[in-house]
């Protein structure tokens, strides 16, 4: 077996569900997709068992790209499934026609494939062809609704998208100027042959920019609240959850560890990163919608990933890598929530709830398991993950940058909290008496995300002697 099997799958799940009579296949889709996400993280967690040796850690030719899987593609195909799947499960309790959730279903598959693209490529063309896919598809779920928000947010990422796009591609031109090759393995060998090459350079530091517009990171996250805002509640959910740290901050990780070091960069990430992170904090605290809030929140969190990337060090990589699962985790939590309370009180507007956590027992609880895990509270994940970029940060010589860091998640703990406070306590809001806890499909995997984010973090020092040391040990090498 061989790492293409995880585009193949989505690529049948596909060809079954459309293929067959059209209202089997609308009942057939769901289950078939749940079953591919489930299958896409047995495969990613077992791959040594899975798939042939020289097949994980070298090359897959069945597409004729190069495709493997490492440590940090588990990760990320982890965070895929997990994420992905508590979409698929919120679609079927949100007010969607069945017709809707079919199109929500092939449009969620087909991110799949996009998505495990970039995280298996080896091939710096072939990660931009995976990361187009995931941006159109992005693109479409955005406007899912087809109202005035939904397609201004959609326009808003397509044109920025469509800048990121020029990024990249020139920086690809300019990279085949020195390697002769777009592969990882070829453009690691001109390196040793050349040195940092300044195309080099000036080449990985435009793709950066690209990156930056794909995460929606400071300067060029003007995209990412409409989108987040204004997208259906599955979508808001995806696209917090795993596509924008899929094609940012990953991607961005990947480019790191094949270009190595860099002084120069490092400092861009660091001074970027920490933009992000106080931006979003502030920005977030002056907004009532529910959604909104949390976009601003993304931001900030984010460039957590991004200073740790940019603290130019194996523990500081090892950091980001963790502080990426944990926030795919407690973020896609959070944003399954909003969902809960969209359906049930019919707005995001904090202003106009209050007083639900009699109504919703089980959503304001793990809401505040979200909430203390994204300000850094100990003993959850989050304290964790930011804890270790801190102190790579501080290793690193790079103390003003962890003071900021520490600072920001005060701002953090500020919002989130009066978030919580407006939306779960004080006297019920007038016309919210029918409230009552949210259905199956959402408390489901809110409860089981809470539970990840307790237990990663109750489970730490395993974690760090079974994951952490040994990345880092293995990025020092």
């Amino acid at each position: 077996m061989t790492p293409s099997i995880l585009i193949l799958i989505p690529l049948f799940v596909i060809m079954a569900v459309n293929l067959s009579m059209r209202h089997t296949g609308k009942k057939l889709a769901f289950y078939l997709a749940l079953a591919l996400f489930a299958a896409q993280m047995i495969l990613a967690i077992f791959h040594h068992r899975f798939f042939l040796a020289s097949e994980t850690a070298g090359v897959d030719r069945f597409f004729r790209v190069d495709l493997s899987i490492d440590n940090l593609g588990v990760v990320a195909l982890v965070c895929m499934g997990i994420v992905s799947i508590s979409s698929l499960f919120v679609s079927r309790y949100m007010p969607l026609d069945e017709s809707e959730r079919f199109k929500f279903t092939n449009l969620l598959v087909i991110m799949s494939i996009g998505m495990c693209g970039v995280v298996m490529a080896r091939d710096i063309f072939s990660l931009y062809v995976f990361l187009e896919i995931a941006a159109i598809t992005s693109f479409i779920l955005i406007a899912f609704k087809k109202d005035i928000y939904g397609l201004e947010g959609a326009f808003k990422y397509l044109m920025l998208s469509a800048i990121a796009t020029v990024f990249m591609l020139l920086s690809i031109a300019a990279i085949l100027l020195v390697s002769k090759d777009t592969s990882f393995a070829s453009i690691s060998e001109a390196l040793k042959v050349s040195g940092k090459h300044p195309i080099i350079i000036a080449a990985i530091s435009v793709f950066l920019c690209g990156l930056f517009i794909k995460g929606g990171i400071f300067p060029f996250h003007g995209w990412l609240p409409d989108a987040y805002a204004s997208s259906p509640a599955p979508v808001s959910i995806l696209l917090a959850g795993i596509v924008t740290k899929v094609a940012g901050v990953y991607t961005i990780m990947r480019v790191m560890i094949l270009f190595g070091s860099n002084a120069s960069i490092n400092n861009v990430l660091l001074l970027v990163g920490t933009l992000s992170i106080l931006i979003g904090a502030f920005a977030a605290l002056g907004q009532d919608n529910f959604k909104r809030m949390l976009a601003y929140s993304s931001i900030s969190q984010i460039g957590y990933i991004v200073v740790g990337i940019g603290a130019g060090t194996p523990l500081g990589m090892a950091a980001a890598i963790f502080h990426f699962f944990n926030h795919a985790i407690f973020k896609s939590l959070l944003f399954v929530n909003s969902a809960a309370l969209e359906k049930e009180t019919g707005t995001t507007s904090m202003s106009k709830m209050g007083g639900l956590a009699e109504r919703m027992p089980i959503t304001g609880t793990t809401s505040v398991i979200g909430i203390l895990s994204a300000a850094g509270i100990p003993p959850l994940a989050g304290f964790w993950s930011k804890l270790l970029i801190i102190v790579a940060l501080w290793q690193a010589g790079r103390y003003a940058y962890s003071a900021i860091a520490i600072f920001a998640g005060v701002v953090t703990l500020g919002y989130l909290l009066t978030m919580q406070r407006k939306v779960f306590f004080g006297k019920l809001s007038a016309g919210l008496d029918k409230v009552k806890e949210a259905g199956f499909g959402i408390v489901m995997p809110s409860v089981v995300l809470a539970s990840i984010v307790v237990l990663t973090g109750l489970l730490f020092p395993f974690i760090l002697q079974s994951f952490v040391i040994p990345v880092k040990e293995m990025l020092a090498h």
